[in-house]
């Protein structure tokens, strides 16, 4: 059990004397477990604070006459927010040395510690009350401070958890991009006549049977597909190769081909130039011999 500190606070020295005398017949430690820290006199409220503050109970005790009563109450006003508990304690009247009535002291010093022991008694339902309403609270702070401490633990968790997912997310998000900017370098499948007309708006659509034979004479069967009318490819580059290498093969062939018919129409009109032997016969049989003097 804690001590009671108390500290008694007197008018002047010759009351030092006469407490001290009256608290040699207490047996205040065993009896009620308080100590008597100090005795202070003084009647200068700032020392008195000083002298005071952090008392769990202060006695002032002061003469019974008008002057003591007032320095009592001016006492009383000053500290009681700077100590636990006040107790005014009357000091007889002549109390000199010679004179004074040490077991009438003591007789009223017990009394004043009797008086603080029923008053802090009074409180005590109160103080119960309080110490009840400060156990719930702890105990609500120790669910707290478990509760805190798991949520703290799970937070942990799930941050870890979060900058794994995160990482992941990093990770396909740039996989995700790679891929997209794969499939957007993909051609789709589109139809043989646009793709044709987008390059070559003047000249006709070839068959699509044209197309198919481009691919297989090129090797790139599997990496482009011809039919029903579309045509698709690995990459849409491919596609405008395709129509353009097959555009050439048609213009060369077409070439080629006015190139024979010219030679054959130049072959013909040579031919109807030089009369043959049996024209030449003929002219001479019908030619008489004085005309051609």
């Amino acid at each position: 059990m804690a001590i009671v500190d108390v500290r008694i606070l007197v008018e002047g020295a010759s009351d030092v004397e006469v407490v001290s005398r009256a608290l040699q017949g207490l047996a205040l430690g065993s009896e009620y477990n308080i100590t008597i820290s100090s005795i202070i006199p003084t009647t200068n409220i700032d020392i008195a604070k000083s002298a005071a503050a952090g008392a769990d109970l202060l006695i002032i005790a002061t003469d019974a006459d008008r002057v003591g009563r007032e320095l009592a109450e001016r006492l009383f006003n000053e500290l009681g927010e700077m100590v636990g508990h006040i107790e005014r304690m009357k000091l007889p009247l002549g109390h000199d040395l010679e004179h004074v009535d040490v077991e009438l002291v003591r007789k009223e010093l017990k009394n004043t510690l009797v008086r603080a022991g029923l008053k802090s008694l009074q409180v005590l339902p109160e103080y119960m009350e309080l110490r009840k309403q400060l156990l719930d609270v702890k105990g609500r702070y120790d669910q707290l401070a478990s509760d805190y401490e798991n949520l703290y633990k799970e937070h942990e968790e799930l941050q870890k958890k979060y900058e794994e997912l995160h990482a992941e997310y990093l990770r396909l998000r740039n996989e995700n991009e790679g891929l997209r900017e794969l499939l957007d370098k993909k051609s789709r499948p589109v139809k043989i006549d646009e793709a044709w007309k987008n390059l070559f708006p003047a000249e006709p659509v070839p068959n699509e049977r044209i197309f198919a034979i481009a691919v297989e004479k090129l090797g790139l069967a599997g990496k482009v597909v011809v039919g029903q009318g579309y045509i698709f490819a690995e990459e849409k580059e491919l596609i405008e190769e395709l129509m353009k290498t097959v555009y050439l093969s048609l213009a060369i062939k077409e070439g080629l081909e006015e190139d024979k018919k010219t030679g054959e129409i130049v072959e013909q009109k040579e031919e109807k130039a030089e009369p043959s032997k049996e024209e030449i016969e003929i002219i001479e049989a019908e030619l008489k011999p004085e005309e051609l003097e």
